[in-house]
């Protein structure tokens, strides 16, 4: 019989379409694969039927609790003044926590799964106190805020680094009660034992679905593509900082280049850059593939980057010649110059981009590189493979004892698909 695991998602995962949903989702099929999957999420934008629906598929159970934007605001303003994490706050529910109390004394769970640390208390509740707990960080998100402190002056800036200071607290607290603690790179784990110490800290890298990003045809036209979510910060703000800085030298060079930005919500300051010579907003679209396809260069100029990017990942899946900031492939063990080019001076970007538009033979084998890269080392599957024993499911699945022995079973219980809204 297949075990059940409960997995604790901060946003509904799918439809894949960000970074987070991304991950969610495919450790999502991958558990299913292994496990009775008992998914409860938060949701702070409508569900359609169509996602509901293929979470059902995946899922024994499925919980989604809605959660309005304000109200996620002031609950993350009240943690701040009660001296707690803003992050972690904004993500509290009333209404998810009598889910979890519910489902905790009906089911026996082998495991609890939270993706990411704003998920983390629920671990913590009195009906899962002697279930093994296991914490996806993804990122060191601390780490983050302490980056956004240091590119801001004023009263932001002692935000910031107030809230860094007291994630990177609680952060540093799981490794005392988690099982397992999962980041995206080697590199982010490294960062996490620097900075928070020793623990039961594994790297679970991000992979790409290779047949979706398929390869395609090279084009011939001066097309540059960004994609990322534009009401991000670090996208907004590389995305300016790109159309800015960089842009005019390319277009000053070739007035027949066109940068394209592609990505859900574009917030004004975005909007705005349709203005300058050569730059579309595409804003949302129902499939990026078709834009990355007719590019003849991805620009990833993000100056603040944690983890692994995705849509490095999705371009060199589709052969793409890619030319990304170092922030934006520390994650990645990519050769650059071989599978990726690297810039990170506005006189290197010109330099790599003009280049790399005038050499079709080049941006042929940067592109064929970059596929095999990621054939190699991001497959989902194999990507994944470590969770199989950081969640205690070796022995369910080959009869092999894990080195973490889980806690003996106290009940068995099947249970319907549902929903919950």
């Amino acid at each position: 019989m297949l075990p059940d695991i409960l997995y604790l998602v901060h946003r509904v995962p799918h439809p894949p379409d960000k970074g987070d949903r991304i991950r969610a989702f495919h450790m999502l099929r991958f558990l299913a694969q292994r496990a009775r999957v008992h998914l409860a999420c938060l949701a702070d934008e409508p569900v359609g039927d169509g996602s509901i629906e293929a979470l059902n598929e995946l899922c024994a159970r499925v919980a989604i609790v809605p959660v309005g934007r304000w109200f996620r605001w002031l609950r993350a303003i009240g943690s701040l003044g009660l001296g707690r994490s803003a992050s972690v706050g904004a993500f509290a529910s009333r209404a998810l926590r009598k889910i979890i109390h519910a489902w905790a004394r009906e089911t026996d769970f082998r495991t609890a799964l939270a993706s990411s640390s704003s998920m983390a208390p629920y671990l913590r509740l009195a009906d899962l106190v002697e279930v093994p707990a296991v914490v996806d960080l993804v990122d060191l998100d601390s780490q983050k805020w302490f980056d956004y402190s240091a590119e801001c002056r004023g009263p932001k800036r002692w935000l910031y680094m107030l809230e860094g200071s007291r994630l990177r607290r609680f952060e540093r607290d799981l490794a005392a009660w988690a099982r397992g603690i999962t980041l995206v790179s080697a590199a982010e784990a490294d960062l996490y034992r620097h900075k928070c110490g020793a623990g039961p800290v594994h790297s679970v890298v991000n992979g790409v679905d290779l047949e979706y990003f398929h390869v395609m045809p090279q084009v011939s036209n001066p097309e540059c593509v960004f994609v990322g979510a534009l009401d991000y910060r670090p996208n907004v703000e590389g995305a300016r900082w790109f159309c800015q800085e960089i842009w005019p030298a390319i277009r000053n060079a070739r007035p027949d280049a066109r940068l394209t930005l592609v990505g859900r919500k574009p917030v004004p300051s975005v909007q705005r850059l349709a203005h300058i010579p050569g730059v579309k907003v595409a804003g949302q679209v129902p499939d990026v593939r078709p834009y990355v396809a007719n590019a003849a260069a991805v620009v990833v100029p993000l100056r603040i980057a944690r983890g692994i990017q995705n849509k490095v990942l999705e371009a060199l899946a589709m052969e793409r010649a890619t030319i990304a900031s170092p922030q934006a492939l520390e994650g990645l063990k990519v050769v650059p110059g071989r599978e990726a080019i690297s810039a990170e001076t506005p006189e290197q970007w010109v330099q790599a981009l003009l280049q790399l538009l005038a050499d079709p033979e080049r941006r042929l084998r940067l592109g064929q590189a970059g596929r095999r890269f990621v054939e190699e080392h991001h497959c989902w599957d194999n990507c994944l493979a470590p969770m199989e024993q950081i969640l205690s499911l070796q022995n369910v699945l080959t009869g092999i004892e894990p080195d973490i022995v889980p806690i003996p079973s106290r009940r068995e219980s099947v249970n319907p698909a549902v929903n919950v809204s």
